[in-house]
């Protein structure tokens, strides 16, 4: 998201990295939110729990919009209970149909133990085909350098770790200040 000619800066989006890999799953985001050439703050906490702690998620996007998608989507939970990727799809096609959602700016990263989901505002539900999937300005950095670790002896959090390093020391709309959360996954 950049500088708009017709209206302010827009919040520029972050980076959210995750990695399922021997029977671990870790979603990784940075803290900082820029509005325009501006750092406005260095620490934000991006990457969540959801469903009492059974979902792991992460968001890229506006932050009112992502908290947004992310009631929704605890509501969805609810509704279908151990069923993340039902939940997912119908919150996605909320998020395509209706007027009001329709509008939020953000992308989402979700895990439970067995699947890992993109959710993303133009309807899309999906599942990487290797263990590894990246969002935000620097996701395609992050995502870049978790599959070239992947392959190695690194574990989930360690890919997740210096694959976000990485991303950092590339894109400037990504600090160094991460919060991670992680699944044991089946």
């Amino acid at each position: 998201m950049a500088h708009s000619d017709n209206g302010p800066p827009q919040m520029h989006a972050t980076t959210i990295l995750m990695v399922r890999k021997a029977g671990r799953v870790v979603i990784g985001g940075d803290g900082q939110v820029s509005l325009g050439q501006t750092i406005v703050k260095g620490n934000a906490r991006k990457v969540r729990r959801l469903a009492k702690g059974s979902v792991i998620g992460g968001f890229a996007g506006a932050t009112a919009d992502a908290f947004t998608l992310f009631e929704r989507l605890e509501g969805k939970l609810e509704q279908y209970p151990g069923q993340l990727t039902r939940a997912c799809v119908e919150l996605t096609k909320d998020w395509r149909t209706d007027r009001y959602l329709r509008r939020l700016e953000a992308m989402m990263l979700v895990a439970d133990k067995e699947v890992s989901l993109l959710l993303s505002g133009s309807g899309d539900v999906l599942e990487p085909e290797t263990g590894v999937m990246a969002i935000g300005s620097g996701g395609n950095y992050a995502l870049a350098a978790a599959r070239a670790l992947e392959e190695g002896d690194l574990d989930a959090e360690a890919i997740v770790r210096r694959a976000m390093k990485i991303a950092a020391d590339i894109c400037v709309y990504t600090n160094g200040s991460l919060v991670l959360e992680s699944l044991d996954a089946v």
